[in-house]
This record gives structure tokens, C-alpha cells and sequence, in this order.
């Protein structure tokens, strides 16, 4: 799982079939495209595209999916970036520190 602390409830509640098909299809359609992504690298060769651009990068510090090392390379190279580390989290969104550091940025963005 992508959560640093098991869910439960959140697993059940993707038990359902129908949803569990259509997970894994956008997840394989996005892995089976390399990301979309021309090269592993883009994000840190193309953030000078969007140095003048502010923006949050939300990371949970126990994320084993995307290393927190990577965060902190996209961080330096996008001057106009925040970045905000989930003290408790993992990987997911859905885990309530990474929920609560996406809202404050979308505050902020809001005014």
C-alpha cells in the first residue's frame, strides 16, 4: 500500500469489482506509458519551464514509491516552489497530513 499506516477502511472501500477494474486500468494504461514522460529525467530537465510559475510540491516523508530525494532535486531546480513534507505519510494523497498540506495549498493558490 501506499499509506505509511494501514487503512481499512479505506481499503473496503475499494473492494468493489467495478472500481477495482477501472484502478487498475488507468494505473497499467499510465505504467505501460513510461508516465508519458519522453524521458525519466523531464521533470528536473524541464523546470526551468515553469521557474516563474509558483507551486507546491506535497511529499510524505515515509513515501517508498517516490523518494523524498527527488522532491527536494525538483524543489531546487523550481525557484518559485514550496516544499511541504507530510511528517507521517506515505505515498497516497488520500492520508490525512498529505490531505491537510493539499488544501492548505490550494488556500493559498485561492487567496
Amino acid at each position: 500500500t501506499s499509506f505509511l499506516h494501514v487503512d481499512e477502511d479505506f481499503i473496503n472501500s475499494h473492494e468493489d469489482p467495478h472500481f477495482a477494474l477501472a484502478f487498475a486500468r488507468i494505473e497499467n494504461h499510465y505504467f505501460v506509458n513510461g508516465g508519458f514522460f519522453e524521458v525519466e529525467e523531464q521533470l528536473l530537465r524541464d523546470a526551468h519551464r515553469i521557474a516563474d510559475i509558483p507551486g507546491v510540491i506535497v511529499h510524505g516523508r515515509y513515501d517508498v514509491v517516490c523518494p523524498l530525494q527527488n522532491a527536494w532535486e525538483l524543489h531546487k531546480a523550481w525557484p518559485k516552489s514550496t516544499l511541504e513534507i507530510s511528517p507521517a505519510a506515505g505515498h497516497s494523497a488520500f492520508e490525512a497530513e498529505n490531505v491537510d498540506a493539499l488544501v492548505r495549498a490550494t488556500d493559498r493558490f485561492a487567496g
